[in-house]
Protein backbone atom coordinates (compact mmCIF):
# COMPACT_ATOMS: atom_id res chain seq x y z
CA UNK A 1 0.00 0.00 0.00
CA UNK A 2 2.83 2.38 0.92
CA UNK A 3 4.58 1.53 -2.33
CA UNK A 4 1.43 2.33 -4.29
CA UNK A 5 0.98 5.65 -2.46
CA UNK A 6 4.63 6.51 -3.03
CA UNK A 7 4.20 5.78 -6.73
CA UNK A 8 1.09 7.94 -6.94
CA UNK A 9 2.82 10.81 -5.13
CA UNK A 10 5.83 10.47 -7.40
CA UNK A 11 3.63 10.51 -10.50
CA UNK A 12 1.71 13.55 -9.23
CA UNK A 13 5.00 15.34 -8.49
CA UNK A 14 6.31 14.59 -11.99
CA UNK A 15 3.09 15.90 -13.53
CA UNK A 16 3.30 19.08 -11.42
CA UNK A 17 6.97 19.49 -12.32
CA UNK A 18 6.22 19.05 -16.02
CA UNK A 19 3.31 21.50 -15.83
CA UNK A 20 5.46 24.06 -13.99
CA UNK A 21 8.27 23.74 -16.53
CA UNK A 22 5.90 24.24 -19.45
CA UNK A 23 4.27 27.25 -17.83
CA UNK A 24 7.25 28.91 -16.17
CA UNK A 25 6.77 31.99 -18.37
CA UNK A 26 3.29 32.46 -16.87
CA UNK A 27 4.82 32.50 -13.38
CA UNK A 28 7.39 35.03 -14.60
CA UNK A 29 4.62 37.25 -15.98
CA UNK A 30 2.71 37.08 -12.66
CA UNK A 31 5.86 37.80 -10.63
CA UNK A 32 6.77 40.78 -12.81
CA UNK A 33 3.25 42.19 -12.59
CA UNK A 34 3.23 41.90 -8.80
CA UNK A 35 6.68 43.46 -8.53
CA UNK A 36 5.86 46.46 -10.72
CA UNK A 37 2.48 46.90 -9.00
CA UNK A 38 4.26 47.12 -5.64
CA UNK A 39 6.79 49.54 -7.12
CA UNK A 40 4.17 51.88 -8.60
CA UNK A 41 0.44 51.92 -7.87
CA UNK A 42 -0.27 53.25 -11.36
CA UNK A 43 0.72 49.92 -12.91
CA UNK A 44 -2.56 48.15 -12.17
CA UNK A 45 -4.79 51.12 -12.93
CA UNK A 46 -7.31 50.58 -15.74
CA UNK A 47 -5.83 53.32 -17.92
CA UNK A 48 -2.38 51.74 -17.77
CA UNK A 49 -3.75 48.26 -18.48
CA UNK A 50 -5.47 49.61 -21.60
CA UNK A 51 -2.31 51.41 -22.67
CA UNK A 52 -0.41 48.17 -22.12
CA UNK A 53 -2.52 46.48 -24.81
CA UNK A 54 -1.58 49.20 -27.32
CA UNK A 55 2.09 48.81 -26.41
CA UNK A 56 1.80 45.07 -27.05
CA UNK A 57 -0.02 45.49 -30.38
CA UNK A 58 2.79 45.78 -32.93
CA UNK A 59 4.97 43.13 -31.31
CA UNK A 60 1.95 40.81 -31.13
CA UNK A 61 1.45 41.11 -34.91
CA UNK A 62 5.11 40.42 -35.64
CA UNK A 63 5.36 37.56 -33.13
CA UNK A 64 2.20 35.84 -34.39
CA UNK A 65 3.65 35.65 -37.89
CA UNK A 66 7.18 34.84 -36.75
CA UNK A 67 5.87 31.84 -34.80
CA UNK A 68 5.20 30.04 -38.09
CA UNK A 69 8.74 30.56 -39.38
CA UNK A 70 10.41 29.53 -36.12
CA UNK A 71 8.27 26.40 -35.83
CA UNK A 72 9.49 25.56 -39.34
CA UNK A 73 13.04 25.74 -37.99
CA UNK A 74 13.82 29.09 -39.61
CA UNK A 75 14.15 32.70 -38.57
CA UNK A 76 13.13 36.06 -40.04
CA UNK A 77 15.11 39.15 -39.03
CA UNK A 78 13.50 41.35 -41.68
CA UNK A 79 10.09 41.82 -40.04
CA UNK A 80 10.92 45.28 -38.67
CA UNK A 81 12.23 46.57 -41.99
CA UNK A 82 9.30 45.10 -43.93
CA UNK A 83 6.95 46.79 -41.46
CA UNK A 84 8.69 50.14 -41.96
CA UNK A 85 8.50 49.85 -45.76
CA UNK A 86 4.83 48.95 -45.55
CA UNK A 87 4.18 51.99 -43.37
CA UNK A 88 6.00 54.31 -45.78
CA UNK A 89 4.24 53.00 -48.89
CA UNK A 90 0.84 53.07 -47.19
CA UNK A 91 1.38 56.66 -46.06
CA UNK A 92 2.45 57.72 -49.57
CA UNK A 93 -0.66 56.18 -51.12
CA UNK A 94 -3.01 57.50 -48.43
CA UNK A 95 -1.64 61.00 -48.85
CA UNK A 96 -3.02 61.05 -52.39
CA UNK A 97 -6.58 60.37 -51.22
CA UNK A 98 -9.12 63.24 -51.34
CA UNK A 99 -9.72 65.06 -48.01
CA UNK A 100 -13.34 63.84 -47.88
CA UNK A 101 -12.39 60.15 -48.13
CA UNK A 102 -14.45 58.11 -45.58
CA UNK A 103 -12.63 56.41 -42.72
CA UNK A 104 -13.54 52.91 -43.93
CA UNK A 105 -12.05 53.65 -47.33
CA UNK A 106 -8.83 54.81 -45.71
CA UNK A 107 -8.76 51.65 -43.59
CA UNK A 108 -9.34 49.51 -46.68
CA UNK A 109 -6.42 51.23 -48.43
CA UNK A 110 -4.19 50.75 -45.38
CA UNK A 111 -4.94 47.04 -45.01
CA UNK A 112 -4.70 46.45 -48.77
CA UNK A 113 -1.27 48.09 -49.03
CA UNK A 114 -0.04 46.12 -46.03
CA UNK A 115 -1.26 42.92 -47.64
CA UNK A 116 0.41 43.74 -50.96
CA UNK A 117 3.79 44.62 -49.41
CA UNK A 118 3.66 41.53 -47.21
CA UNK A 119 2.80 39.23 -50.11
CA UNK A 120 5.63 40.61 -52.24
CA UNK A 121 8.33 40.30 -49.60
CA UNK A 122 6.97 37.06 -48.20
CA UNK A 123 6.98 35.50 -51.67
CA UNK A 124 10.50 36.80 -52.28
CA UNK A 125 11.85 35.28 -49.07
CA UNK A 126 9.76 32.13 -49.47
CA UNK A 127 11.14 31.40 -52.95
CA UNK A 128 14.73 32.02 -51.87
CA UNK A 129 14.43 29.75 -48.82
CA UNK A 130 12.11 27.04 -50.18
CA UNK A 131 13.31 26.75 -53.77
CA UNK A 132 16.92 27.93 -53.71
CA UNK A 133 17.60 26.50 -50.23
CA UNK A 134 19.24 29.68 -48.96
CA UNK A 135 19.70 29.74 -45.18
CA UNK A 136 16.77 31.74 -43.69
CA UNK A 137 19.12 34.03 -41.74
CA UNK A 138 20.92 35.07 -44.93
CA UNK A 139 17.73 35.36 -46.98
CA UNK A 140 16.03 37.56 -44.40
CA UNK A 141 19.20 39.61 -43.83
CA UNK A 142 19.12 40.44 -47.53
CA UNK A 143 15.41 41.19 -47.30
CA UNK A 144 16.03 43.43 -44.29
CA UNK A 145 18.52 45.58 -46.19
CA UNK A 146 16.38 45.70 -49.33
CA UNK A 147 13.24 46.72 -47.42
CA UNK A 148 15.04 49.31 -45.31
CA UNK A 149 16.80 50.75 -48.36
CA UNK A 150 13.53 51.01 -50.30
CA UNK A 151 11.93 52.73 -47.30
CA UNK A 152 14.49 55.53 -47.51
CA UNK A 153 14.35 55.68 -51.31
CA UNK A 154 10.55 55.96 -51.50
CA UNK A 155 10.33 58.45 -48.64
CA UNK A 156 13.29 60.55 -49.76
CA UNK A 157 14.93 59.89 -46.41
CA UNK A 158 12.29 61.82 -44.44
CA UNK A 159 9.02 60.99 -42.71
CA UNK A 160 5.94 60.88 -44.94
CA UNK A 161 3.67 63.41 -43.24
CA UNK A 162 0.76 65.66 -44.27
CA UNK A 163 -1.77 62.85 -43.84
CA UNK A 164 -5.48 63.37 -43.17
CA UNK A 165 -6.65 63.05 -39.57
CA UNK A 166 -8.62 59.85 -40.29
CA UNK A 167 -5.35 58.08 -41.22
CA UNK A 168 -4.70 57.61 -37.50
CA UNK A 169 -8.12 56.04 -36.76
CA UNK A 170 -6.89 52.46 -37.12
CA UNK A 171 -3.79 52.88 -34.95
CA UNK A 172 -4.78 55.59 -32.48
CA UNK A 173 -8.60 55.71 -32.51
CA UNK A 174 -10.71 54.54 -29.57
CA UNK A 175 -14.28 53.41 -28.98
CA UNK A 176 -16.76 53.87 -26.12
CA UNK A 177 -16.32 57.56 -25.33
CA UNK A 178 -17.53 58.79 -21.93
CA UNK A 179 -17.48 62.06 -20.02
CA UNK A 180 -14.51 60.86 -18.02
CA UNK A 181 -12.76 59.58 -21.12
CA UNK A 182 -13.78 61.76 -24.12
CA UNK A 183 -11.22 60.08 -26.39
CA UNK A 184 -12.69 56.63 -25.70
CA UNK A 185 -11.69 53.60 -23.62
CA UNK A 186 -11.14 50.73 -26.04
CA UNK A 187 -8.26 51.15 -28.53
CA UNK A 188 -9.21 50.12 -32.07
CA UNK A 189 -5.70 48.80 -32.61
CA UNK A 190 -6.28 46.32 -29.78
CA UNK A 191 -9.41 44.96 -31.45
CA UNK A 192 -7.67 44.64 -34.82
CA UNK A 193 -4.65 42.85 -33.35
CA UNK A 194 -6.79 40.44 -31.32
CA UNK A 195 -8.70 39.47 -34.47
CA UNK A 196 -5.53 38.84 -36.46
CA UNK A 197 -3.91 36.89 -33.60
CA UNK A 198 -7.00 34.68 -33.27
CA UNK A 199 -6.90 34.06 -37.03
CA UNK A 200 -3.22 33.09 -36.85
CA UNK A 201 -3.87 30.82 -33.86
CA UNK A 202 -6.75 29.01 -35.54
CA UNK A 203 -4.82 28.60 -38.80
CA UNK A 204 -1.87 27.05 -36.96
CA UNK A 205 -3.73 24.87 -34.46
CA UNK A 206 -6.94 23.85 -36.24
CA UNK A 207 -6.09 23.34 -39.91
CA UNK A 208 -4.28 20.81 -42.08
CA UNK A 209 -1.79 23.51 -43.07
CA UNK A 210 -0.98 24.05 -39.40
CA UNK A 211 -0.31 20.34 -38.88
CA UNK A 212 1.96 20.40 -41.92
CA UNK A 213 3.89 23.31 -40.40
CA UNK A 214 4.56 21.31 -37.23
CA UNK A 215 5.45 18.18 -39.20
CA UNK A 216 7.85 20.05 -41.47
CA UNK A 217 9.51 21.79 -38.54
CA UNK A 218 9.86 18.54 -36.57
CA UNK A 219 11.52 16.56 -39.35
CA UNK A 220 11.45 17.86 -42.90
CA UNK A 221 12.60 14.56 -44.42
CA UNK A 222 9.93 12.49 -42.68
CA UNK A 223 7.32 15.10 -43.58
CA UNK A 224 8.37 14.93 -47.23
CA UNK A 225 8.23 11.13 -47.25
CA UNK A 226 4.74 11.38 -45.72
CA UNK A 227 3.54 13.23 -48.81
CA UNK A 228 3.71 16.79 -47.48
CA UNK A 229 4.88 19.42 -49.96
CA UNK A 230 7.44 20.84 -47.55
CA UNK A 231 8.68 23.50 -49.96
CA UNK A 232 5.13 24.83 -50.28
CA UNK A 233 4.66 24.84 -46.51
CA UNK A 234 7.92 26.74 -45.99
CA UNK A 235 6.98 29.22 -48.72
CA UNK A 236 3.60 30.03 -47.21
CA UNK A 237 5.08 30.16 -43.71
CA UNK A 238 7.32 33.02 -44.82
CA UNK A 239 4.45 34.71 -46.67
CA UNK A 240 2.33 34.66 -43.51
CA UNK A 241 5.21 36.07 -41.47
CA UNK A 242 5.83 38.92 -43.92
CA UNK A 243 2.13 39.77 -44.25
CA UNK A 244 1.77 40.04 -40.47
CA UNK A 245 4.91 42.20 -40.32
CA UNK A 246 3.61 44.47 -43.08
CA UNK A 247 0.22 44.84 -41.42
CA UNK A 248 1.99 45.58 -38.16
CA UNK A 249 3.90 48.31 -39.99
CA UNK A 250 0.62 49.80 -41.23
CA UNK A 251 -0.75 49.89 -37.68
CA UNK A 252 2.46 51.51 -36.46
CA UNK A 253 2.31 54.12 -39.23
CA UNK A 254 -1.32 54.86 -38.42
CA UNK A 255 -0.48 55.14 -34.72
CA UNK A 256 2.31 57.65 -35.46
CA UNK A 257 0.27 59.50 -38.13
CA UNK A 258 3.18 59.27 -40.59
CA UNK A 259 5.43 56.88 -42.44
CA UNK A 260 8.96 56.75 -41.06
CA UNK A 261 11.67 54.93 -43.05
CA UNK A 262 13.58 54.26 -39.82
CA UNK A 263 10.55 52.97 -37.92
CA UNK A 264 10.47 49.59 -36.15
CA UNK A 265 14.23 49.24 -36.11
CA UNK A 266 15.12 46.45 -33.70
CA UNK A 267 11.53 45.20 -33.50
CA UNK A 268 12.63 41.84 -34.90
CA UNK A 269 14.56 41.20 -31.68
CA UNK A 270 11.49 41.88 -29.54
CA UNK A 271 9.42 39.57 -31.74
CA UNK A 272 12.00 36.77 -31.61
CA UNK A 273 12.31 37.19 -27.84
CA UNK A 274 8.55 37.06 -27.33
CA UNK A 275 8.15 34.00 -29.54
CA UNK A 276 10.93 32.06 -27.85
CA UNK A 277 9.79 33.14 -24.38
CA UNK A 278 6.37 31.73 -25.28
CA UNK A 279 7.94 28.31 -25.74
CA UNK A 280 8.48 28.17 -29.50
CA UNK A 281 11.61 26.08 -30.02
CA UNK A 282 14.37 27.64 -32.12
CA UNK A 283 15.13 24.18 -33.49
CA UNK A 284 11.58 23.94 -34.84
CA UNK A 285 8.64 21.60 -34.43
CA UNK A 286 6.94 23.08 -31.37
CA UNK A 287 5.28 26.29 -30.25
CA UNK A 288 2.00 28.15 -30.58
CA UNK A 289 0.69 31.62 -31.35
CA UNK A 290 -1.23 31.72 -28.07
CA UNK A 291 1.84 31.06 -25.96
CA UNK A 292 3.85 33.56 -28.01
CA UNK A 293 1.37 36.19 -26.83
CA UNK A 294 2.40 35.42 -23.24
CA UNK A 295 5.95 36.26 -24.28
CA UNK A 296 4.68 39.48 -25.86
CA UNK A 297 2.95 40.34 -22.58
CA UNK A 298 6.14 39.71 -20.58
CA UNK A 299 8.16 42.10 -22.73
CA UNK A 300 5.42 44.75 -22.68
CA UNK A 301 5.13 44.49 -18.89
CA UNK A 302 8.90 44.84 -18.48
CA UNK A 303 9.05 47.94 -20.69
CA UNK A 304 5.92 49.48 -19.17
CA UNK A 305 6.95 48.74 -15.60
CA UNK A 306 10.47 50.06 -16.05
CA UNK A 307 9.08 53.24 -17.59
CA UNK A 308 6.78 53.75 -14.60
CA UNK A 309 9.75 53.26 -12.29
CA UNK A 310 11.75 55.76 -14.40
CA UNK A 311 14.46 53.25 -15.23
CA UNK A 312 16.73 54.29 -18.09
CA UNK A 313 15.67 52.95 -21.51
CA UNK A 314 19.20 51.60 -22.06
CA UNK A 315 18.63 49.22 -19.18
CA UNK A 316 15.43 48.04 -20.85
CA UNK A 317 17.40 46.96 -23.91
CA UNK A 318 19.93 45.17 -21.70
CA UNK A 319 17.17 43.34 -19.84
CA UNK A 320 15.48 42.23 -23.07
CA UNK A 321 18.85 41.00 -24.36
CA UNK A 322 19.38 38.99 -21.18
CA UNK A 323 15.87 37.56 -21.48
CA UNK A 324 16.55 36.41 -25.05
CA UNK A 325 19.74 34.68 -23.88
CA UNK A 326 17.99 32.95 -20.98
CA UNK A 327 15.14 31.84 -23.24
CA UNK A 328 17.59 30.27 -25.69
CA UNK A 329 19.51 28.53 -22.90
CA UNK A 330 16.23 27.18 -21.47
CA UNK A 331 15.18 25.94 -24.91
CA UNK A 332 18.50 24.14 -25.38
CA UNK A 333 18.29 22.59 -21.90
CA UNK A 334 14.81 21.24 -22.57
CA UNK A 335 15.97 19.75 -25.88
CA UNK A 336 18.84 17.96 -24.14
CA UNK A 337 16.43 16.46 -21.60
CA UNK A 338 14.30 15.04 -24.37
CA UNK A 339 17.33 13.47 -25.96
Amino acid sequence: MNTMQTGLHSEAFQKFKSFSTRNIIVYVLIALSIGFALGNNAFLQAANMVNLTTQMAINAMLSAGLTYVIILGGIDISVGAVGALSGVITALVARQLPPETPIMTVVAVQLSMGLVVGLIFGSFIGVIVAKFKVVPMIATLASLNIARGLSYIFSGGTSVSGLKSNYSWLGAGRLFKTEGKPTGWLPIITIVVVLFVILMHVLLSKTIFGRHVYATGSNINVAHLSGINTAKVIFFGHVICAVMAALGGVLNSSKLQNGQPGAMEGYEMYAIAATVLGGTSLSGGSGSVGRAMIGVAVIAVINNGMNLLHINSYWQKAVIGAIILMAVILDMAQKKKKV
